[in-house]
């Protein structure tokens, strides 16, 4: 039985409505972050807008990583909602997709737990973490140890800095297998570590 080669290709115009639904889900996701983070400052001297934050993580997704599923970058742009935020699961889900709402729940934090064991966990997790919160995760440890190697927070010590490196490297371990140019990317952040 003969296929039709025309049938197999996807013709301009799906290929033009793929790329604008993406487009519209990540405008989507960064207008929705940014109002929500509207009032957040970064911990940094020049106390930064929080947005940018999850700006830098959809970004080292899509430039340096060459993630370009929408549904990844959407969710790393929405990665501290539900932590940080008045957001709720429920709401993300409606705005986004389950899917979407599911991701950003695997990356987040329980906040009422004490900050330790917080830190345990997230270890413990992130083995068994889905491959997109997997990526999003990676992404997150990225950007947090470049910004505490080059505008770290206000009074933190320079063992505290080292502890942070040496906590998020326990977790980018247990994420090892999931993209290796991310996991490189990581590593040559993780090799400037405060001395």
């Amino acid at each position: 039985m003969a296929t039709d080669p025309d049938r197999a290709k996807p013709d301009a115009n799906t290929i033009a409505q793929a790329n604008t639904d993406s487009s519209d889900l990540i405008l989507r996701a960064v207008a929705f972050a940014a109002h929500k983070h509207r009032d957040q400052r970064r911990k940094n001297k020049e106390a930064s807008p929080y947005i940018n934050h999850p700006i830098q993580l959809a970004t080292v997704l899509w430039e340096e990583g060459r993630v370009q599923d929408a549904k990844v970058i959407a969710a790393a742009l929405l990665h501290d909602t539900l932590e940080d935020t008045e957001t709720s699961w429920q709401e993300l889900r409606g705005e986004f997709g389950e899917e979407i709402a599911d991701i950003v729940l695997e990356v987040t934090d329980t906040q009422w737990i004490k900050k330790e064991l917080r830190k345990r966990l997230q270890v413990a997790r992130a083995r068994h973490s889905s491959g997109k919160a997997r990526l999003v995760k990676l992404a997150d440890k990225i950007c947090n140890l470049r910004d505490i190697g080059a505008h770290p927070p206000h009074g933190w010590s320079l063992e505290r800095k080292q502890q942070y490196f040496d906590w998020a490297k326990e977790v980018v371990d247990r994420l090892r297998g999931t993209h290796a140019g991310l996991e490189q990317k990581f590593d040559e952040v993780y090799a400037l570590k405060p001395e």
